[in-house]
């Protein structure tokens, strides 16, 4: 498909002075901490100044010492990716990458995205919201079935419930799942398959879709611990599914990235029912902060796409440039305050 997102990162980004956000104190936070290192280091190998910011209470002072260009919000979810970060830089008037406000709100909680895409023709699983309560009275759906957070990401906290799984039936008071940290979860029919994934980025010229990747797992499901685990899953990329297929997931990533307003860079998930074809694809969530460690799925894809992982880095700050303070594209600061 080209790569006009690599040439927009390489047609002359002034040197900036760039605060990589990262850490914090979700259950993300050594996944955020890989993302914004990794981020710090291409822009210092681009000749940017850098300022690391691990999220403490403080931040917002941390922030305003630094006086950056641009934030470069590597966070990973709750208060850094949930609209919480976005508010406060609102706020104090810093361009920051990534998605805004309403779209974090909306995007983090799988029942809002649900309420955002399917009117418009996007499918994604059924379900409701239940009282973790009542799992341990009787089973909210018929087996099998998914429990997850309404408002994590990385997979924390999902439990597929199975006819012979060992939660018990109904669920045991005291096995140890999401149930035991979080009040509600989202119940969802399982869906059997494979697991699929599109990322899209922003260019001067609108948002592309950087391709499709599937993701082979050694057992169980793509959860936390297989996405940030060397050797636990295989990436496929790009994925080696019916080219109708890897166009439909394009076409769904692309517009729930529209749908929901997602800016910089968004990533959405599947599952693929193969034997029913299109109509067994399925939108699972839209990520709006993709992880960007050595193990990322949207680093990979660009990498196929031609674009380096430096290059991906300056568009996203770029896009956020563009968006919030144009005139520093053609003047930066040179790394200085």
């Amino acid at each position: 498909m080209g790569n006009p997102a690599g040439r927009a990162a390489m047609s002359g980004l002034p040197k900036l002075h760039v605060a990589v956000l990262m850490g914090g104190w979700a259950n993300e936070r050594e996944v955020s901490l890989m993302s914004g290192n990794g981020v710090a280091d291409a822009l210092e190998s681009r000749g940017h100044r850098v300022t690391r910011i691990d999220m403490d209470r403080q931040v917002a002072a941390r922030i305003a010492e630094a006086n950056p260009d641009v934030v470069f919000n590597a966070l990973h979810g709750v208060p850094g990716e949930d609209g919480s970060v976005q508010g406060m830089l609102d706020l104090m008037g810093v361009p920051y990458t990534h998605s805004g406000l309403a779209t974090s709100v909306i995007a983090i909680d799988k029942q809002l995205t649900k309420q955002a895409l399917v009117p418009h023709g996007i499918p994604m699983p059924g379900g409701r919201i239940v009282k973790s309560a009542d799992l341990f009275e009787k089973d909210p759906l018929p087996r099998p079935y998914v429990l997850k957070p309404v408002n994590e990401g990385s997979s924390v906290g999902v439990a597929i419930v199975t006819e012979g799984g060992n939660y018990g039936n109904p669920i045991g008071r005291d096995t140890p799942g999401p149930w035991q940290q979080f009040a509600e979860l989202l119940a969802e029919p399982f869906i059997k398959g494979r697991e699929l994934t599109a990322a899209v980025i922003d260019t001067a010229d609108g948002p592309r879709a950087l391709g499709v990747t599937e993701l082979i797992i050694d057992t169980g499901f793509y959860d936390y611990e297989h996405k940030y685990t060397d050797g636990k899953t295989t990436h496929v990329c790009p994925a080696q599914i019916p080219p109708e297929i890897t166009a439909l997931c394009e076409d769904y990533a692309l517009r729930a990235h529209k749908l929901l307003g997602c800016e910089g860079t968004s990533r959405t998930d599947f599952r693929w029912d193969d034997a029913l074809g299109e109509e067994g694809l399925f939108v699972l969530e839209t990520n709006t902060q993709p992880g960007m460690t050595p193990l990322s799925l949207v680093p990979e894809q660009a990498r196929h796409a031609g674009m380096e992982y430096a290059d991906l880095v300056e568009a996203i700050v770029s896009e956020a440039l563009r968006r919030y303070a144009p005139e520093k594209l053609s003047g930066g600061t040179d790394g200085h305050d």
